[in-house]
C-alpha cells in the first residue's frame, strides 16, 4: 500500500464503505478505496458490483414517523448516495422501500468508479493502515486476517453474532391459483404475494419446520452462538411457541382474498425483489435449513408447491466490535483519531444505517483531511442519536442496534395524542436540524472546486 496523508483510504465496498468514499469526495479530498471482490468474495456475496445487498432487498419503513424511515430522510435530504441510489431503483412494496438489488447495486458502483477523486484499488485489505486517515467498513463478514487484526487492536474483546437471508422463488413457478396479489387492510396498493393457510395446513407446515434439518456452523464461536433478533431465523422463531408465527411473519389480520373475500389462519407474504417482479422473496423467512429441507418445508406453502428457488437461505457469522470502548462520536477510534469505523461492525444493524454511519465517518475523517472542525450531528436527528449509541452504548451489555425512537434525544415537552403524535414531533424536530446540517454540509462542499456538477 503506497501510504500519502493528504487522501483518505477506505477498506471496503459496501454501503457503509462507498458512501463513507462518495461523502469524502464529496469534499475534495482524494479517496483510495479498497475492495477485495471481484477476485475474493465471502459466502454470502455474490455479485462483483458495489454495496450488494446480501440479505433482504427490503430496507424497511419509508415513513418518517418511523424511525428507519426518519433516518432516510436525513440522509436523503443530506446528500447521501446510498438514498440517492434507493430513489432510482426503487421497486413496489406498500409503505416499505425496496429496491431492486441489481440496479441499486449497479447505480452506486458507476457513481463511484466515475468520480474523479475517488481511486479504485482490488485489493484485499488484511491489516489495518496505521498512522493514515483510514475509514475501516470491511462489514460484518470481515475476511479472517484484517478482523484478527482488528481483534488484536481493540483488545481482543470483539464480538460475534449471527444472521440469516431468506429464500428467493420465481414468479412464475408461484401458483397464483392459490395465492393472490394483496395489502393488509387494503391500504396502498396490493404490492405483496400472499400465500393463504387454513389451520390444519398451518399445522402441518409447522410440524415439518420445527423438525427440519439445519445447515452446520463451521464457525469456531459457535458455543457462545449469539442471533440477532431482526434476522432471526423462522424455524427458531417457531420453536418459541406454535402461534408465534401467526403473531410475527405469517400474521394473518388485515389480509383478505380480493375475489372470494375470505379471511385465513395464516398467511406467508412475498415481496417483489426486482423491478420485473419476475423474483419474490419470503418475507420474514429468514432461514438456515439445509438446501434440500427448504425446498421442501417451504414447498408445503399453498403457492409454491412447485416454487422454482432462485436463491436459498443462507445463514452467515457477522462481527461487531465493542464500540462504546473504543469510538467516538464521529466514529473514529479514541487511541487512534485518524482510524475511523463504519458500517456493522460499529454495532449499527440494518443497511440505513451502516450507510449513515460511512457518511459520518467519511465525512468527518475528510474534514480531518482539510483541516476543518468535524461536524457533530445532535442526537436529535437519528443519525447522531445512532452516532451517541455506539460511542455510548446504552443500558447493559452492548448489542447492535436498529434505528429506533428509543435512543433519540427526548422530547421537551410531552405531547399529546398518543405514539403516532408523539413520534411526528420527533420527526419535525429532527427534519429541522437535517435542514440545518444540509446548509452547512453544502457550504462545505461549494468551497470544493473540484465538486462534482
Amino acid at each position: 500500500m503506497v501510504i500519502n496523508m493528504d487522501r483518505l483510504y477506505v477498506a471496503g465496498a459496501g454501503l457503509a464503505g462507498s458512501e463513507a468514499a462518495y461523502q469524502a469526495a464529496l469534499l475534495g479530498v482524494k479517496v483510495t478505496l479498497y475492495e477485495m471482490k471481484p477476485k475474493k468474495k465471502s459466502p454470502a456475496h455474490h455479485a462483483d458490483t458495489f454495496a450488494e445487498l446480501v440479505c433482504s432487498n427490503s430496507l424497511r419503513s419509508a415513513e418518517v414517523t418511523n424511525a428507519s424511515g426518519l433516518l432516510k430522510e436525513e440522509m436523503r435530504r443530506m446528500g447521501s448516495l446510498i438514498m440517492e441510489a434507493c430513489d432510482k431503483s426503487r421497486v413496489a412494496a406498500g409503505g416499505a422501500l425496496a429496491v431492486d438489488r441489481k440496479v441499486f447495486s449497479e447505480y452506486v458502483t458507476e457513481r463511484i468508479r466515475n468520480h474523479p477523486n475517488i481511486e479504485i484499488v482490488e485489493e484485499e485489505v488484511c491489516k489495518v493502515p496505521q498512522g493514515v486517515p483510514c475509514v475501516i467498513a470491511t462489514g460484518p463478514l470481515t475476511s479472517d486476517a484484517l478482523a484478527d487484526d482488528i481483534a488484536e487492536l481493540v483488545g481482543g474483546d470483539s464480538l460475534y453474532f449471527f444472521d440469516a437471508a431468506a429464500p428467493i422463488v420465481s414468479y412464475d413457478s408461484i401458483n397464483m391459483e392459490r395465492a393472490f396479489f394483496a395489502s393488509r387492510y387494503g391500504k396502498g396498493s396490493a404490492d405483496y404475494i400472499n400465500c393463504p393457510m387454513t389451520e390444519a395446513e398451518y399445522n402441518a407446515f409447522y410440524n415439518e419446520l420445527i423438525s427440519a434439518e439445519e445447515a452446520e456452523l463451521h464457525d469456531a464461536d459457535t458455543k457462545t452462538l449469539k442471533v440477532f433478533e431482526g434476522c432471526m431465523p423462522v424455524e427458531v422463531m417457531a420453536r418459541r411457541g406454535r402461534d408465534t408465527l401467526r403473531f410475527g411473519p405469517m400474521k394473518p389480520v388485515g389480509i383478505t382474498n380480493p375475489v372470494s373475500g375470505e379471511t385465513y389462519y395464516a398467511v406467508v407474504q412475498l415481496r417483489r425483489e426486482n423491478e420485473n417482479g419476475d423474483m419474490f422473496n419470503l418475507v420474514g423467512f429468514q432461514t438456515h435449513l439445509k438446501f434440500p429441507e427448504q425446498k421442501r418445508v417451504f414447498g408445503m406453502i399453498p403457492g409454491l408447491e412447485n416454487a422454482e428457488f432462485l436463491r436459498y437461505g443462507v445463514m452467515h457469522r457477522n462481527t461487531f466490535i465493542n464500540s462504546p470502548e473504543h469510538l467516538n462520536s464521529d466514529y473514529s477510534m479514541r487511541k487512534i483519531p485518524t482510524l475511523h469505523f463504519a458500517g456493522q461492525m460499529t454495532g449499527v444493524e440494518g443497511y440505513i444505517e451502516s450507510a449513515a454511519s460511512g457518511f459520518t465517518a467519511g465525512l468527518n475523517a475528510a474534514l480531518k483531511i482539510r483541516g476543518d472542525e468535524r461536524v457533530n450531528f445532535p442526537d436529535t436527528m437519528m443519525i447522531g442519536a445512532m452516532a451517541q449509541y455506539i460511542s455510548h452504548g446504552g443500558v447493559g451489555d452492548f448489542q447492535p442496534m436498529n434505528a429506533n425512537f428509543g435512543i433519540i434525544a427526548p422530547l421537551e415537552k410531552k405531547v399529546r395524542g398518543g405514539k403516532r403524535a408523539r413520534y411526528e414531533a420527533y420527526a419535525l424536530r429532527a427534519l429541522e436540524e437535517t435542514d440545518k446540517m444540509s446548509d452547512i454540509l453544502n457550504e462545505l462542499r461549494e468551497r470544493n472546486c473540484d465538486n462534482e456538477p
